[in-house]
């Protein structure tokens, strides 16, 4: 376990001059530049050339030795529009913030600078969605992010030994977990308003695969357990710690907090805000958790589709996802309305996890309520 220390300031881990995580600094970005570039069908050279850049430039870009973040943003305007001109993804291109909010987080982690207060860490700063953590997870353990387009078929493979992805090295990921836990713990003992990067950091965490991870984390939860659980901060630091301890086989602490922490229907509205925001159905930036416990404006059914979408036993969370489908139609009854394939995508995974034998016994008090209201509204 990472030691505690009794400051004031969160610090980064400190690395050596040309260490690997400085030379670096752009990986995500870059390798997602390069995944556009080649799917678009233009060579290293072409870009170069129409874009007026020595083709080491562009080799730079997408190794993460140079990175695109650092370039003048009407130059990285142009690169983009050159790009979609060229037959590039659409959905690739809308992707290049996230992967930058996550170079941002990369790059503070593996900085040989113990720069500032914990209000300086990029996790501290805004709430980070779906597509950034996993752009950020991408980078620690090579799973594509699951906004990130399937390649076109019948698209070649690279040939030689070229990554498949921008996975840090051992020492750089071991390096990076190793800072998180110090900004987890400092953000800790600071208190609420630090809220936001303890929460996020722990869930980061949770992708170390490292063997003490999940007492750590334990640890952690029981600190939480100590502390008052009235604040917004609180609530929504519960809910990613629950989720994130399932990734280590625990989901008692999943259980706990749907009993607990959506008991009410201030709960229950925190945990459907928080979903819109994290599925990127809620597009405004968002610098605390204080949103989750507004009213905020949400597309019901586009909510309810990304839900349905996440009703797979094989995922952790899947009692946490069939809660959050029970608590929208009970909230919006009205979100299956007119929609029949929807309403029949609802139906087979509704069955699916009834014959599976995979969830709790409240999730199939809840499955079966679903599926009763859909026979119900069967035309």
């Amino acid at each position: 376990m990472a030691s505690r220390q009794k400051v004031s300031k969160c610090g980064t881990l400190t690395t050596g001059p040309g260490s690997p995580g400085r030379a670096r600094e752009g990986v995500v970005t870059g390798h997602l530049f390069k995944v556009t570039r080649e799917r678009a069908g233009l060579t290293q050279q072409a870009l170069a050339e129409a874009i007026a850049v020595d083709v080491t430039t562009v080799q730079g870009w997408e190794s993460g030795r140079r990175s695109l973040t650092a370039i003048p943003s009407a130059q990285f305007r142009q690169m983009r529009r050159h790009l979609l001109r060229s037959g590039a993804d659409p959905a690739l291109l809308v992707l290049f913030d996230a992967a930058m909010d996550a170079d941002a987080v990369l790059s503070h982690g593996l900085s040989d600078r113990r720069s500032g207060d914990a209000h300086g860490h990029p996790l501290a700063n805004w709430v980070f969605t779906r597509s950034a953590t996993h752009m950020i997870a991408w980078a620690l353990t090579g799973t594509p992010p699951a906004a990130l387009p399937r390649p076109p078929a019948g698209m070649p493979r690279r040939r030689g030994p070229t990554p498949d992805g921008p996975l840090l090295g051992e020492p750089e990921r071991r390096a990076f977990f190793d800072g998180l836990r110090r900004s987890a713990e400092v953000a800790d003992w600071t208190g609420a308003e630090c809220g936001l990067l303890r929460r996020q950091a722990l869930y980061l965490c949770s992708y170390d695969v490292a063997p003490d991870t999940h007492a750590w984390m334990t640890e952690m939860r029981g600190r939480q357990a100590r502390a008052s659980q009235r604040s917004a901060w609180n609530w929504a630091d519960a809910r990613s710690l629950a989720t994130s301890l399932t990734r280590h086989g625990e989901r008692d602490a999943l259980h706990a907090f749907i009993e607990r922490g959506m008991s009410d229907d201030a709960g229950e509205l925190a945990n459907l805000n928080y979903w819109a925001y994290w599925l990127g159905l809620d597009n405004l930036p968002r610098s605390d958790d204080a949103f989750m416990a507004g009213r905020a404006e949400w597309d019901a059914k586009a909510l309810l589709r990304s839900l349905v979408g996440r009703m797979s036993p094989e995922l952790g969370c899947i009692d946490l996802n069939v809660h959050s489908v029970w608590s929208l139609l009970a909230a919006r009854p009205g979100a299956l309305a007119a929609d029949h394939e929807l309403s029949c995508d609802l139906k087979r995974q509704v069955t699916r996890l009834l014959d599976g034998g995979v969830v709790s016994t409240r999730s199939r008090r809840e499955l079966d309520a679903v599926h009763y209201g859909l026979k119900l509204n069967a035309p």
